[in-house]
């Protein structure tokens, strides 16, 4: 009688260690499908930053975009190197700022809000990118949004003109 008591304890531990097991195997796709999907979401938003070396609110900006989804590289160069590529790159001089970054084929120069460059790529509009001229205080990377200075995100078109894409009024 103890016999068949234990032994089908030990087939019902048994069964359960399978099973166990086998919805582990079955799961683990699931799992992992779901621990990629952040990486998957960034992977489609991959921007390259090329910024001063001893520039600290560009790694704010950095920053900035990382915690906004952006899977972000950036090289540094040289003042001068840095405004070469900014022409090369069809940013006018007068608005231009400290950094400037590439993303599928177009420029971001400056501290550009994340969601900016967002809107950018889901309307896809034919232009060399987005600017925001100077360093403005309170744009991401230059200090608290709540004490923010109003600025303006600029349209730079293939011709070098611009017109406003985004207005930020002052806090």
């Amino acid at each position: 009688m103890f016999g068949g008591i234990v032994g089908d304890n030990f087939r019902h531990e048994v069964h359960l260690m399978n099973m166990t097991r086998r919805t582990i195997l079955t799961a683990g796709p699931v799992f992992l499908a779901i621990a990629a999907t952040p990486m998957l979401a960034e992977t489609d938003a991959r921007i390259h930053v090329v910024k001063d070396p001893g520039c600290p609110c560009c790694n704010a900006w950095i920053g900035h975009l990382r915690e906004n989804g952006f899977n972000v590289s950036f090289e540094e160069r040289s003042i001068e190197e840095l405004a070469a590529y900014k022409r090369e790159r069809g940013i006018p001089e007068e608005l231009s700022s400290c950094h400037t970054a590439t993303i599928d084929d177009y420029t971001i120069d400056g501290h550009v809000p994340a969601a900016d460059i967002r809107r950018l790529l889901d309307e896809r509009p034919e232009v060399v990118g987005l600017t925001v001229p100077g360093m403005p205080f309170g744009s991401p990377g230059m200090g608290p949004e709540t004490e923010r200075e109003a600025y303006e995100v600029l349209l730079v078109g293939l011709d070098g003109s611009s017109q406003v894409f985004t207005s930020y009024p002052s806090a």
